[in-house]
C-alpha cells in the first residue's frame, strides 16, 4: 500500500461513524491501512527529529503514548536538550528526570527509527513499583506521576509576594506559587470556586492548582469538547449529604459553586472521563466526542480580569481502545519540524492527514496557546552529564 493510499485509508476511518461498540475494531482496521508488515521499518518513511518510536516492555503501551506527547512539547523538550535542566536538578531524585532528559536527546538527536524506554521505565518503577508488574496502567495517572517527579526534581522556592493592587474581583485574584519549575511554567493552570451561602447569600472564595482538567462527559453517544467544558464549569447547588459549612452561619448550609479558571497554562491537558465506576459496575463511555484541532475558545470559563491568552491548538492526542480491564494505548502528535501529524502504536510510527486526528478513541487532549517553534538543541555529543547524574546512571539495572 502506498503511502497516499494509506492516507486515503485513514480518512476513510475517520469519516466512518459511529465507531464499532468494541472499539478495537477500529484499531486494528486503522494498523491494517497502515500496511506495516508490507514494507521494512526504515522505508515506511524518512526519519525526523522527534517522530520515534518505542518500543513496548510487555503493556507499557500507556507510557509509550505519554512519553510521545510530552516528546511533542517544544518548550519542554528544548528545556532538555539544551542541558538548562542539569542547574535546577536536585540530587535526592534525579533518577527520574536524568532518564527522562537521555531519553528526549535518543528520541530527537538520535538516529534510529525506535528506541528502548527501559532505563526510565526502570527510574520510575524505583519509586512506584506497579509500573513494573507488566500490567495494563492508566495512561492519565502515568503522566500526572511523571509531572510530579519532574517538577519535584527541578523545582525552585521563590518568595511568596502579596499582590496589594486591587481588581475589585477577590475570587479572581492569583495566589503566586511558592515553587516553580518548568512543568509549572507549562502545564500549571488554577481554579478558582466562588461559594454562596443559600441561607445568608454570603461569598466565599477557594483556590485550586491543577495540571490537568478531568471533564465529564454529558452524552452516551456524541457530544463536543465544549459540551464537555460547559458541564464542567456549569454551577453546582450542594445540598443534603453536600451541604457545606458557613462561617456566618456557623452550620452547613445549602450553597451554589461556580468554577472559572483564573490562571490558564500555556499547555492544557484535557482528559475525557470514559472509565465510570459505580460500586462493583464498571463500564468505558464510548461517546464520540468532537474537539477542534485549531481555536479552542476557553474564554467563557476564564476569569474576566485573566483572559489574555489567545485560542488554543492542539498537539497531542492518546487515544484509548478497549475496555476497563484491558486495552491498548496509541497517540497522535503534531511534530515542530515538519508540522505533520503522526500516529505513535509503539514502534510502529506513521504520518496521518489533520482529519483522521480526531476520532472516539480519545482520552487525554493536549492544548497549546501558543505555536511550537523548533526546540534549540546542543548536538547529542555535547550533552554533558554532571557527576550526580552519572551516579544514579550506575543504579540503573
Amino acid at each position: 500500500m502506498s503511502r497516499s493510499e494509506s492516507l486515503m485509508c485513514f480518512i476513510d476511518m475517520a469519516s466512518h461513524r459511529p465507531v464499532p461498540a468494541d472499539d478495537f475494531g477500529a484499531y486494528y482496521n486503522l494498523a491494517e491501512c497502515a500496511d506495516y508488515d508490507s514494507l521494512p521499518e526504515s522505508k515506511t518513511q524518512p526519519h525526523f527529529q522527534g517522530v520515534t518510536g518505542l518500543r513496548n516492555l510487555g503493556d507499557t503501551c500507556y507510557m509509550n503514548a505519554i512519553l510521545q506527547c510530552l516528546c511533542s512539547v517544544s518548550p519542554l523538550v528544548e528545556y532538555f536538550l539544551s542541558g538548562k535542566y542539569i542547574t535546577a536538578l536536585k540530587k535526592d531524585c534525579s533518577e527520574v528526570t536524568t532518564a527522562f532528559a537521555y531519553l528526549m536527546t535518543d528520541m530527537w538527536l538520535g538516529d534510529s527509527d525506535c528506541v528502548s524506554p527501559e532505563i526510565f521505565l526502570s527510574a520510575v518503577g524505583s519509586l512506584y513499583p506497579a509500573f513494573l508488574k507488566k500490567t495494563q496502567q492508566d495512561a492519565q495517572e502515568f503522566l500526572i506521576y511523571v509531572l510530579n517527579e519532574l517538577h519535584e526534581a527541578l523545582k525552585k522556592h521563590c518568595r511568596r509576594r502579596v499582590n496589594e493592587k486591587r481588581t475589585g474581583q477577590s475570587c479572581c485574584r492569583k495566589v503566586p506559587a511558592q515553587e516553580t519549575s518548568i512543568i509549572t511554567r507549562l502545564f500549571e493552570g488554577q481554579l478558582s470556586y466562588s461559594i454562596t451561602c443559600l441561607k445568608c447569600e454570603s461569598c466565599t472564595h477557594k483556590n485550586e492548582v491543577f495540571t490537568i482538567l478531568s471533564l465529564p462527559i454529558p452524552s452516551d453517544y456524541e457530544c463536543s469538547l465544549q459540551d464537555c467544558l460547559q458541564c464542567f464549569f456549569q454551577q453546582d447547588i450542594l445540598t443534603w449529604s453536600n451541604q457545606i459549612y458557613c462561617s456566618f452561619c456557623e452550620i452547613k448550609q445549602e450553597a451554589a459553586v461556580r468554577t472559572t479558571i483564573s490562571k490558564v497554562p500555556k499547555i492544557i491537558v484535557f482528559h475525557l472521563k470514559r472509565f465510570d465506576i459505580q460500586g462493583t459496575v464498571k463500564r468505558k463511555l464510548r461517546t464520540d466526542i468532537h474537539y477542534p484541532l485549531t481555536n479552542l475558545d476557553l474564554t467563557p470559563y476564564i476569569c474576566p480580569v485573566f483572559r489574555k491568552h489567545p485560542m488554543y491548538n492542539l498537539c497531542a492526542v492518546v487515544n484509548h481502545f478497549g475496555d476497563l480491564d484491558g486495552g491498548h494505548y496509541t497517540a497522535f502528535c503534531k511534530n515542530s519540524v515538519t508540522q505533520a501529524w503522526y500516529s505513535f502504536d509503539d514502534t510502529r510510527v506513521s504520518e496521518i492527514p489533520d482529519t483522521s486526528v480526531q476520532t472516539a478513541t480519545a482520552y487525554l487532549l493536549f492544548y497549546s496557546c501558543q505555536p511550537f517553534s523548533i526546540p534549540a538543541q546542543k548536538r547529542k555529543s555535547q550533552v554533558s552529564t554532571p557527576d550526580h547524574c552519572k551516579q544514579a546512571i550506575r543504579k540503573w539495572p
